[in-house]
């Protein structure tokens, strides 16, 4: 057994999705892989941003985030939208980020999203060196045929991004979706 030395890469790959917020005229994206449903009912879900990112301002400001799935394909934007800081560059400008045109929208909604949550903030825990900010999800947001009739993701039509780190990112193959019984 080695020394202890946690990078949090021993737990990806996880899901990537771009974490938005807007306030006083200011909008930012940026990458997330730490992020998780926390209840059904009510609806509520975590996002787990640093105190200097750009984008935790955005969010105590506003009281307000949304969570966009992009698929694999996308993944490139991911990381552009990870290695800028939004306290220098206007992402949406600087990469061309095209917006779903939604007039009453809690914070940017991603166009290339399969998948979006807005979310208004209820909660916020301090988590260590992080901020999880526990969000009520008001709204939810699907790209047509991105899920099956009974709910689930259909990856034959969408690759998600799974973060590997350092701006690795893998998708899933579909031909290895089964259902176990745990029997």
């Amino acid at each position: 057994m080695t020394a202890l030395h946690w990078t949090s890469y021993e737990s990806y790959p996880n899901m990537a999705a771009v974490l938005t917020a807007m306030h006083g005229g200011r909008k930012n994206a940026m990458a997330m892989a730490w992020h998780a449903p926390l209840s059904f009912e009510p609806p509520l879900y975590g996002a787990v941003v640093a105190p200097e990112r750009f984008t935790h301002g955005l969010i105590v400001a506003s009281g307000a985030f949304a969570v966009n799935f992009l698929p694999w394909e996308k993944a490139d934007l991911i990381a552009r939208v990870g290695r800028v800081s939004g306290h220098r560059v206007d992402k949406f400008r600087a990469f061309a980020i095209a917006e779903r045109a939604v007039p009453d929208a809690l914070a940017p909604l991603l166009a290339d999203a399969y998948a979006i949550l807005e979310c208004r903030v209820v909660d916020r825990h301090r988590v260590g060196d992080h901020d999880l900010f526990v969000g009520e999800i008001v709204r939810i947001h699907h790209q047509e045929g991105a899920f099956t009739p009974q709910g689930y993701l259909d990856l034959n039509r969408v690759h998600p991004a799974l973060y590997l780190g350092r701006d690795w990112y893998v998708t899933t193959d579909p031909a290895s979706a089964r259902r176990h019984s745990g029997r």
